[in-house]
């Protein structure tokens, strides 16, 4: 129901939750879409919404059935007794109130008016029964379309949608409709002998099932087990290797070190020697000095060069996982025959959703999948979201400005799932989705560029007329630049969307501008687009140097023969960082509150360009055009693009 009043919401508490600042030029019809329960796609409601649907009275009549039974031990008291009141009895549904049986004889006494009044029991129900037209409000059903099976008006019939519809009466309606459903029912009266054998046979499958899956748990992890047991085993054998390695090295270390402190005066060979030099007898020392003397020598070359004993690295005792560690990452069920989906990274994006896009081998195309995402956090470890798809693509919503989001899905065939597929790592774009469409009227020039039916494409063509405008360039003149704005403005918020520009196109500016910036430069187009007088025109005139504002009410970069311009500032005058490849996919950050916009590279969410930018009037999505080329706006993801794809 939650999701039904925000649907139904008015357009005041939208703008109230955040969608103010939205100025439309033009009239753009605007449908609502409402998530069908069973098979979860978007469900056109047109631009009524909710309230183009029919009431249905007879869940209303069960549903008041069951409230009454439910309020049977609190009664309903009569509205026109004094106090204390009593107990009413009946209901009017003319007069909206509940009677006692005095009250009713006194407010309905007969031989009048309202002794014809339609009463009931107690009931605080009192909405009128009357089905009327959806489509005429004013007008009550009273006939029915066989062809699109649904109740309509005699003005359906008439001029309206079901004019050359086979329509018949609503009682004939009526009675063949109960016709059949109580046919159906009887049926399955009849039938329930069956129904509760099968019931009593799904209830075995169930324990069977609980039986069987307890069973399983039991071997795997029985399997998981010896897996333990052999990493233990591994992890003992290889911990034993290490420490006796450190245990010889460090013997090797004490040695040495032992060697060389007795080399210290007062310690070992060099405290020996000097007691030897004490000695007088020339005989005992010359037999003692020979060999100390050899010693002294051999002890002196390895002070010369000093190696230690012994590595302290480690590095060969580095146990290597990788295989181990991937094909632990595949362990799945040996039985499953189903193989790993993939994700195909082409056709998968986000947008305003994501949209994300897979294939599978025909001989082992799975009966379902789910698709898991979750939130990337480097403070803490999301858990998975689950969403189950009968096919193979599916629109993500809800996401999260401004985040990584990593992607996965896994194949299920009956009750066997194959392993996940690898995970797709997305950006969302920094703010919300801004939806807009070229304007036609405001400073669209029909003589050089062309706009497509959905004013979500525009190509200009080099034609005739720039052939001979070409002829005074040799006299300083500057071809001129064709300007198409978006048909919304922007007074306040966050705001982002994105456009692709063809590779063929020669020279496309891109950015936001103000309203009174606009005007100008459609007022005297020619003074206004000379590349000389532009401070962000990408060309490099030197204007932009002596000319740069922080604060100017608009801001276009440059994109043409497949680069990327980075408009000149005082900052930096390195040509090589100015000039970058073109991307697939460009997108534009508007954030009014701060007074900044970006540019940014769709594909991998990277922004390529900020400035600041004046904001005070309302600013308008900007693009100008000059020869061969075409801009094409980035269509919303949507839950109806998934139906498209399926029909094609």
């Amino acid at each position: 129901m939650d999701r039904i009043d925000r649907i139904n919401r008015p357009a005041s508490q939208w703008r109230s939750l955040g969608w103010r600042g939205w100025k439309r030029n033009s009239l753009t019809p605007r449908t609502t879409t409402f998530p069908c329960p069973g098979c979860e796609h978007d469900v056109d409601l047109g631009e009524r919404g909710i309230n183009g649907l029919f009431r249905n009275f007879t869940l209303e009549t069960i549903v008041e059935r069951y409230r009454q039974a439910a309020r049977a031990a609190t009664a309903i008291m009569c509205d026109l007794c004094k106090p204390p009141p009593q107990e009413s009895t009946k209901s009017c549904m003319d007069c909206s109130a509940s009677y006692c049986n005095e009250c009713f004889k006194i407010y309905h006494p007969w031989g009048t008016v309202k002794a014809q009044h339609e009463y009931v029991g107690p009931t605080t129900n009192f909405r009128p029964k009357i089905l009327m037209c959806p489509e005429h409000e004013t007008e009550r059903i009273n006939m029915y379309c066989e062809l699109c099976r649904r109740p309509v008006c005699h003005l359906c019939k008439l001029g309206g949608n079901h004019a050359n519809h086979r329509v018949t009466t609503m009682s004939s309606a009526y009675k063949t409709l109960k016709e059949k459903l109580s046919k159906d029912i009887d049926y399955l009266i009849g039938k329930e002998s069956q129904v509760k054998s099968q019931i009593s046979e799904l209830n075995l499958l169930m324990k069977e099932t609980e039986c069987n899956g307890e069973r399983a748990k039991e071997e795997a992890i029985t399997h998981f087990e010896k897996l333990f047991e052999i990493l233990e085993e591994r992890k003992s054998s290889v911990l034993k290797a290490i420490d006796v390695s450190k245990k010889l090295r460090l013997d090797k270390f004490q040695t040495q070190v032992e060697e060389y402190q007795g080399l210290l005066e007062n310690n070992g060979l060099v405290g020996y020697a000097q007691e030897v030099l004490k000695e007088t007898d020339q005989s005992c020392f010359v037999q003692t000095a020979k060999q100390l003397h050899l010693r002294i020598q051999k002890a002196t070359e390895s002070l010369k060069s000093f190696r230690p004993a012994a590595q302290t690295s480690f590095e060969d005792y580095v146990v290597n996982t990788c295989k181990q560690t991937e094909v632990l990452g595949e362990l799945s069920f040996f039985s499953s025959g189903i193989d790993v989906p993939e994700i195909n990274e082409e056709q998968s994006k986000v947008y305003n959703n994501a949209l994300i896009n897979w294939h599978h081998p025909e001989k082992d195309k799975a009966d379902s999948y789910v698709l898991e995402y979750r939130k990337i956090n480097r403070d803490e470890d999301m858990s998975w979201n689950e969403i189950q798809v009968r096919g193979t693509s599916k629109v993500v919503s809800d996401l999260e400005e401004n985040s990584h989001y990593a992607f996965r899905v896994r194949g299920y065939q009956g009750s066997i799932c194959s392993p996940c597929s690898r995970e797709l790592i997305l950006h969302t774009p920094p703010a919300p989705v801004f939806s807009f469409l070229f304007d036609e009227k405001c400073g669209y020039n029909n003589e050089r560029l062309l706009l497509n039916l959905k004013r979500d494409r525009v190509e200009s063509r080099a034609g005739f007329n720039t052939l001979l405008a070409a002829e005074r360039i040799q006299v300083g003149y500057y071809t001129s630049l064709d300007y198409i704005i978006g048909d919304v403005g922007i007074t306040k918020g966050k705001h982002f969307w994105a456009f692709r520009v063809e590779p063929y196109s020669y020279l496309v500016k891109v950015g936001v501008a103000s309203s009174d910036k606009l005007q100008e430069w459609l007022r005297s187009p020619r003074e206004a687009v000379s590349p000389r007088y532009e401070q962000d025109s990408g060309h490099d005139s030197g204007s932009e140097d002596t000319c740069f504002d922080s604060s100017q009410p608009f801001t276009l970069v440059t994109i043409g023969m497949k680069k990327f311009f980075i408009p000149k500032s005082p900052i930096s005058n390195e040509p090589e960082n100015r000039v970058l490849p073109m991307p697939t996919s460009i997108g534009i950050f508007l954030d009014c509150d701060k007074g900044k916009v970006g540019f940014y590279d769709m594909e991998h969410m990277k922004c390529l360009y900020e400035r600041q930018v004046d904001c005070s009037h309302t600013m308008y999505p900007a693009f100008a055009l000059m020869g061969s080329g075409a801009v094409q706006l980035e269509e919303s993801i949507a839950g109806k693009y998934l139906e498209y794809q399926e029909d094609m």
